[in-house]
């Protein structure tokens, strides 16, 4: 039977646990017309990153 030649370090037995607990990325809502954006992206409907126009969008 096989046994351990040394024992796991709490590290590694978190990190090999941690994959099991990932969703993905969650997504964020912007704040000026509140559609779904992902993460550190300027929002694609209406062009603001941050409180600040960063692309003109024609609505």
């Amino acid at each position: 039977m096989a046994v351990p030649k040394r024992k796991m370090s709490r590290m590694k037995k978190r990190q090999r646990k941690a994959a099991n607990r990932y969703e993905g990325v969650q997504a964020n809502f912007c704040t000026n017309c509140s559609a779904p954006v992902a993460p550190h992206r300027v929002c694609p409907s209406c062009g603001q990153y941050g409180g600040k126009q960063v692309i003109s969008k024609e609505a």
